[in-house]
């Protein structure tokens, strides 16, 4: 590492004002501070210095999704050999799952690094690491046999629409991985419907098997179909069809619970998406109308994305809501609102995606009252204790 840091060394002055590259500084800087920490020291006026950054809380992110992303590599190929008759053993089915998952990955780092590094330059703003966590979350939400051209629209639409418009990392309204499948969602619909995800791709030019169904278990409620809907067991471990990393729903709390021990992650916003989803799913029950709203309630926790949104998506600190109470809200209504679409709109099986989008729009609304009802207060107990003469 020695020997990299001082070629980098002699080649930075080539990339700063006055030298031969200086237009590519924006570019130099981001391989650099993605290879080592900033050699940046502060030497007057008043900081706040603290051991994490926006590299180090995107790395624990990453490291948070590993677990659902090796699964995701088994499961990928356990699926494709189950629809087959085949029964592959452990490395064989992962690696099968690994060699389908590698080109999306590659795709979505290229194509939305590659957007973030020309609007960093045109800017002439510094390239931070928030695509780091973007660029693997999307593929992960993705089903593994979307074609490598529609997953390249969808980054460059999240990170173009989504991201960089209002100003780049930080700044943006909307979850940029959200946004990549909700564009795949509504104009590619027959990808991300859920019906046989992983068969209609996977198996082209093989016989598969009679009477195996790639459905995942959103589309058989929706479809009615709940004969064949896989036990509560199979979905908790993630045996079952549907996008990469969002099946097994122990890996995601494995990652969960790295979030949470490290302090990146909030468990106020993780508990009460949880809570709402379970009481959505226990009024439903309440009214047992039909075959979806007599579904037992903790289905819904570990069926779809529920799990994965709960833990990945609505906890990203951007677009989530920002004060204490806030997070209680804005957690509980995402969980009421995927159960409530899930089960009252067929058309949109997988809830959990509009659910957060559309509390994506409101969660500065809720700080604001949030902040106006604690102003609110604070001023009343100050009248308070104005009138009765208590300092």
């Amino acid at each position: 590492m020695d020997s990299l840091r001082k070629k980098i060394d002699k080649l930075k002055p080539q990339f700063t004002k006055g030298g031969k590259f200086e237009k590519l500084q924006s570019v130099f800087e981001g391989f650099e501070s993605f290879l080592f920490v900033s050699d940046k020291t502060t030497c007057k006026g008043s900081h706040i210095r603290d051991s994490i950054d926006l590299k180090r809380t995107m790395t624990v992110v990453i490291i948070a999704l590993i677990p659902a992303l090796l699964f995701g590599c088994y499961n990928t190929g356990l699926q494709h050999f189950r629809s087959v008759g085949t029964d592959p053993a452990l490395l064989q089915a992962f690696w099968f799952g690994f060699v389908k998952l590698l080109p999306l990955i590659i795709v979505s780092y290229v194509v939305g690094l590659g957007i973030e590094f020309i609007a960093a330059q045109i800017r002439g703003h510094e390239i931070n690491e928030g695509y780091l966590v973007t660029g693997l979350l999307i593929p992960l939400i993705m089903p593994i046999d979307v074609p490598l051209w529609m997953l390249a629209l969808a980054v460059a639409f999240s990170v173009i629409l989504g991201k960089e418009v209002f100003g780049g990392t930080g700044m943006n309204v909307f979850n940029p991985a959200l946004l990549a499948r909700a564009f795949v969602f509504f104009s590619y619909p027959a990808w991300m419907t859920g019906d046989k995800v992983w068969t209609e791709g996977l198996t082209k030019g093989m016989n598969v098997i009679d009477g195996y169904s790639g459905a995942t278990p959103l589309s058989m409620l929706a479809t009615g179909d709940t004969a064949n809907l896989p036990s509560f067991m199979e979905m908790f471990i993630g045996t079952i069809p549907g996008s990469v990393g969002e099946t097994s729903v122990i890996a995601i709390l494995i990652g969960a619970a790295i979030l949470l021990i490290t302090g990146i992650g909030s468990w106020k916003i993780m508990l009460s998406v949880f809570a709402g989803g379970i009481g959505m799913g226990l009024l439903l029950n309440g009214f047992a109308a039909n075959e979806y709203m007599e579904l037992p309630f903790y289905y819904h926790l570990v069926m779809g994305g529920f799990a994965f949104g709960a833990v990945f998506m609505a906890t990203d600190p951007v677009t989530a809501a920002q004060t204490e109470t806030g997070k209680w809200i804005y957690g509980f209504l995402i969980g009421i609102l995927s159960v409530l679409i899930r089960v009252l709109n067929p058309a949109y099986p997988e809830g959990v995606m509009l659910a957060i989008l559309l509390m994506n729009v409101f969660a500065p609304l809720i700080d604001y009252f949030v902040v106006q009802s604690n102003i609110r207060r604070r001023l009343k107990r100050a009248r308070v204790s104005l009138n009765t003469g208590v300092k």
